[in-house]
């Protein structure tokens, strides 16, 4: 039934465009997920345009710049694809307010630039900068040069917190957040999502999966390695915790997990997996712009893509899901990020 579907889509906040509801992360293609090699990389590429993915999102440090140069081999070969790129900056040197002044987003929006083979960029988003930057007139003003000078189109936020997307939110140039948004992170749900839609300000939610952990394929003894942020930064050694596993503690995250995959056995669609309603939740969501899974294979960005064709899940999976979060993660999470 679902194969004569279309993906929805929807408006990108204020950059005016449509992109698909849901989008494709590319930090796996980039590095810290373990070696993806470059022609496997294209492929999901192309498997998610065909499934009806319209948005790509990247960073100029996924594997320094690895990601973007892919993705812009891509757009070469495929000029009317009517793809979407929403790139990010703002990591290549400490993350510190002094970094974030125009002349720093000039080399780095020039370098996606020649990345991505864009003569201007769709959308830069500061890649989760200090909480001082979010408050600093200055950023937002370089932002606009960038913007008057052709360099970018648009411009948007990472972030890590959800007071720093209501402080972006309150900018009136501010196109899109992004956030870490999933079934066991609950809270942009309170401020976030009702003030961005008020202020006609694009949602995208990142990290929709918990690193993997609402696939339900993960247990006390799955491995990860040595490459892998899912070993090397549990505990945010690398950088914010939050970005790996939404910051929960791993053994309760697969508890709640398999609490998970028995409500999407009880209330979603017969043949959905736990991957795919947990996407499917998150962009069923009102105020979410586009979702945007990562992918390693062709197969995880098919079913990625399936995800936003499903119907909407209903008022007792939405319960269910609140209940999971309120038992293991709201006493740890909610006050945090």
């Amino acid at each position: 039934m679902l194969d004569d579907a279309l993906m929805p889509t929807r408006t990108l906040g204020r950059t005016g465009r449509s992109v698909s509801a849901v989008g494709l992360g590319t930090w796996q293609l980039g590095g810290d997920w373990g070696d993806v090699p470059e022609a496997d990389a294209r492929a999901v590429l192309d498997a998610s345009a065909d499934a009806g993915v319209t948005l790509f999102d990247t960073a100029d440090v996924y594997g320094d710049g690895r990601s973007e140069r892919i993705i812009g081999g891509w757009l070469a070969d495929h000029p009317d694809a009517g793809v979407t790129v929403a790139t990010k900056m703002g990591r290549r040197l400490d993350q510190v307010p002094a970094n974030y002044v125009l002349a720093n987003f000039r080399e780095w929006t020039d370098r996606s630039r020649r990345n991505l083979g864009q003569d201007t960029l769709d959308l830069v988003q500061l890649h989760c900068p200090p909480t001082a930057a979010f408050h600093d007139d200055a950023v937002y003003d370089a932002l606009d040069t960038l913007v008057s000078e052709g360099a970018i189109a648009a411009y948007g936020v990472s972030v890590e917190e959800t007071a720093q997307a209501l402080a972006a939110i309150a900018r009136p140039h501010v196109a899109s957040v992004q956030i870490i948004l999933n079934a066991f992170r609950l809270k942009p749900l309170d401020e976030v999502l009702p003030a961005a839609a008020e202020a006609g300000v694009g949602i995208l939610a990142r990290v929709p999966l918990a690193s993997g952990l609402l696939s339900g394929k993960y247990d006390e003894r799955t491995e990860f390695g040595a490459d892998d942020h899912r070993n090397y930064n549990r505990h945010g050694e690398a950088f914010d915790q939050g970005e790996t596993f939404s910051g929960v503690d791993y053994e309760a995250g697969v508890a709640a997990a398999r609490r998970f995959s028995a409500l999407v056995e009880a209330e979603a669609p017969d043949g959905t997996t736990p991957a795919q309603a947990a996407i499917a939740w998150v962009a069923q969501l009102p105020g979410v712009t586009s979702v945007i899974p990562g992918a390693r294979s062709v197969a995880q960005a098919e079913s990625n893509a399936a995800a936003g064709l499903l119907p909407p899940l209903g008022p007792a999976f939405d319960a269910g899901v609140h209940a999971i979060y309120d038992e293991f993660f709201r006493a740890g999470i909610h006050a945090r990020w």
